[in-house]
């Protein structure tokens, strides 16, 4: 399915500099956003702070970060909302700010939430960077901040500090740091339940990477014991010359082979071919990729164990916290009775066809992912977070946000908007950056996100 060849890459120097112009263009569309909220805010005599750091689950977080957990909600039809049903380290990070500066525990959550979703655009082009080149780790990470529910990066939620670990962890998997990878899953895995898609990337990439090792080992033996010593200096220029043109098959800026420097980044990167590995390095590299695996569910595991020893309920416990909350999988049955429902009288029918077409660009957009050969990772944590998106009970209206973290589906969008020459490019990403923030003014000051 994809040439997934993960290992030890070393740091381009200037990485900060190099992302510069991704992280510029994110600020810059986040502070519209910003502004629009403030402007539409004051127009309706509200505060748009109060919208970003106290309302729905900004709520929940700061009561768990100044009171710890045990809060209950108990509603008149008898559902039970329990605070064990948050996840602990944005309120972790929240009560350290607060101890370390005067600020509130909401206003810990909104910092947070700032330098976690920088954090989240840098580990977005990190990722891009890698697979596609440097100008379509850009408009990958242009792409994640005009979403239209793009305004949540900047509240006082998890989505923000979730997507930042997880596409670090990611990146680490795609260059081989198979520990960082592991720790930083495991840190997602604290942050919300859809933690356990980082831990499915970390997990395929490793057992993935045993079965390449050994074909690659097989292979190399074969070869020597084929080739005679003249055969081998001969084969030995050759791999050299391949190796070389395999160095340069995709300059640094990410410009096709023989292309001209500075053109669009939509060629997949090519790996050059690994040698065959010194035993003691190879024999560390596989103590990692286990390391790594086995850190990688420590976080989700101790949170979910931990609350069922709270409640009483043993290991299952926390998916009876989450009943009372009526969240739960069912395999998408309970959406899809709710988007037939939608097409039982006229005004409502039109709501039901927009998310049939949502329902299906995510779906799309997940094929192209396949077809494009995606690295094992991407395509393993992309699906996930889908699914468990799409065929969760819970709340239907936060679909969308839970959706944000997806950023791999991006990446198809991303290379269609490489291909484009930057004043072609320009104003399609200002006009929707600007349609994204009002839209997201307009959702904050109605329903909001859930």
């Amino acid at each position: 399915m994809n040439d997934l060849d993960a290992r030890a890459v070393p740091a381009r120097p200037g990485a900060l500099r190099r992302a510069a112009p991704a992280l510029l263009g994110y600020a810059a569309v986040r502070a519209l956003g910003l502004v629009v909220l403030a402007l539409w805010s004051g127009a309706r005599g509200k505060d748009a702070y109060t919208l970003l750091t106290a309302r729905w689950d900004s709520l929940w977080y700061a009561r768990v970060a100044e009171s710890g957990y045990g809060h209950e909600v108990r509603l008149p039809g008898g559902d039970v909302h329990s605070d064990l049903a948050f996840f602990p380290l944005l309120p972790w990070l929240e009560r350290l700010v607060a101890a370390v500066s005067p600020l509130s525990h909401a206003d810990g959550g909104f910092v947070v939430s700032l330098l976690a979703s920088l954090a989240a655009a840098w580990g977005i082009f990190a990722v891009a960077d890698h697979v596609y080149g440097r100008r379509a780790g850009v408009c990958a990470v242009l792409l994640w901040a005009v979403l239209p529910v793009g305004i949540v990066q900047s509240m006082a939620y998890s989505e923000s500090l979730f997507t930042a670990l997880a596409a670090w962890s990611l990146y680490a998997v795609l260059t081989g740091r198979w520990v960082t990878a592991g720790v930083l899953a495991g840190l997602a895995g604290l942050t919300r339940p859809v933690g356990l898609a980082v831990v499915a990337a970390v997990w395929a990439a490793v057992v993935a990477s045993f079965p390449r090792e050994r074909a690659r080992a097989r292979g190399q033996v074969f070869a020597r014991d084929r080739s005679s010593p003249a055969r081998g200096r001969t084969s030995s220029a050759r791999d050299r010359t391949s190796f070389a043109r395999n160095r340069s098959a995709v300059p640094e800026d990410g410009a096709r082979a023989g292309g001209r420097a500075g053109a669009p980044a939509i060629a997949r990167r090519v790996q050059a071919p690994e040698g065959a590995p010194h035993p003691a390095g190879a024999s560390g590299v596989r103590l990692r990729r286990v390391l790594g695996a086995l850190l990688a569910p420590l976080g989700a595991a101790g949170y979910v164990l931990w609350v069922g020893h709270r409640t009483g309920d043993g290991p299952l416990g926390y998916l009876d916290v989450q009943a009372g909350w009526r969240n739960g999988f069912d395999g998408g049955y309970a959406f899809a009775r709710f988007v037939a429902d939608k097409f039982t009288s006229f005004p409502s029918a039109l709501a039901g066809l927009g998310l049939l077409v949502g329902v299906g660009l995510v779906v799309w957009l997940y094929v192209v992912c396949v077809r494009q050969r995606q690295p094992l990772p991407l395509l393993v944590y992309a699906g996930v977070v889908t699914a468990l998106a799409l065929c969760a009970s819970s709340y239907f209206g936060s679909k969308p946000r839970l959706l944000l973290p997806a950023f791999p589906l991006l990446l198809p969008l991303a290379l269609a908007l490489a291909r484009l020459r930057t004043p072609r490019s320009a104003p399609v990403v200002g006009a929707v950056a600007a349609a994204s923030a009002v839209y997201g003014a307009f959702w904050l000051n109605g329903s909001g996100p859930p």
